[in-house]
């Protein structure tokens, strides 16, 4: 963004703003670190910071009896759910926007239903129905299944969206060139629609990753499971927790930067300067013929 752009988006502030901003973010942070050691004071008044409650979480049996496995659970069910979700959301996302106003009407039904009901009711309804069939490790079977038809839907609507904000243009020159419909969608306007709503896309899959966690209601072993059951075993439900919980946010924090990295290159692939030598599209001086055009015939003489 150039520096014209940013005084016409936003009026930077003089002296007197940055020293206010300045003093509120002093004020904020004392408030904060106050915040903190007051909590900290807590926690020790109830005993809570001893080693008793802190050693069992770094040895040996606690990560491979307990985090380690819950771990892999959790990034298994996560895995399956983010490519199920991914191409759920793709076909009923096309199918949205399909010219064949049965399959719109059936996509839209199938969206907009799994999208009003509570992930966590699904996963139960799933799990006490396949367990009725006596299928095999129901449990992550529903958590799974619960998690796709959820996101999947909400994937299928960032691609109808996105498809949307295109410029009416993509799908106006793909039809011109003798492309279908379909086709124009699945070759042209669906792949730059993935591309602009990529941010919104890593965001419902770090929704993915977190909802997992609801599967200990269902009995699936997951992270958050396994650091309760360490947490009943030896008494310190709060710092197997606090581990868990920094497991969460690690993961979710390499997956925002992944895309970030993504997202810049796909970026840097798909836009950019046109260059001046392209023929029949820089334009010259005023008055000048554009590059790749025939100069002007001379007059005729008289």
């Amino acid at each position: 963004m150039t520096a014209q752009q940013q005084t016409v988006l936003f009026d930077a502030p003089g002296p007197r703003g940055r020293r206010t901003i300045l003093i509120g973010n002093v004020v904020g942070a004392i408030v904060v670190a106050g915040i903190a050691a007051y909590a900290l004071v807590l926690l020790g008044r109830e005993g809570q910071l001893t080693a008793e409650k802190w050693q069992p979480i770094f040895t040996a049996d606690a990560w491979e009896n307990f985090y380690l496995p819950g771990l892999l659970d959790t990034l298994r069910a996560a895995g399956v759910a983010i490519v199920g979700a991914i191409v759920f959301g793709l076909l009923f996302g096309i199918g949205r926007l399909s010219a064949v106003k049965a399959v719109r009407w059936l996509s839209g039904l199938v969206v907009e239903f799994f999208r009003a009901v509570p992930v966590l009711l699904m996963m139960i309804f799933f799990w006490l129905f396949l367990a009725q069939l006596k299928v095999p490790d129901a449990p992550f079977m529903a958590v799974v299944i619960a998690l796709i038809l959820y996101n999947g839907s909400v994937v299928a609507e960032l691609v109808r969206s996105g498809v949307y904000g295109l410029p009416k243009g993509q799908g106006e020159a793909a039809l011109a060139v003798g492309l279908t419909r379909g086709q124009s969608l699945r070759s042209v306007e669906v792949p730059q629609a993935l591309i602009a709503m990529l941010p919104a896309l890593v965001s419902q899959l770090v929704v993915v990753l977190k909802d997992t966690a609801l599967g200990y209601i269902i009995t699936y072993t997951e992270l958050l499971q396994e650091s309760r059951r360490l947490g009943s075993a030896y008494g310190n439900i709060l710092q197997s927790l606090l581990i868990a919980a920094i497991l969460f946010i690690t993961i979710n924090y390499v997956l925002s930067k992944v895309a970030e990295i993504l997202a810049r290159r796909l970026r840097g692939r798909t836009a950019g300067p046109v260059r001046a030598a392209t023929p029949g599209l820089a334009v010259g001086a005023r008055g000048a013929a554009p590059v790749g055009t025939a100069p002007a015939a001379p007059p005729a003489p008289k």
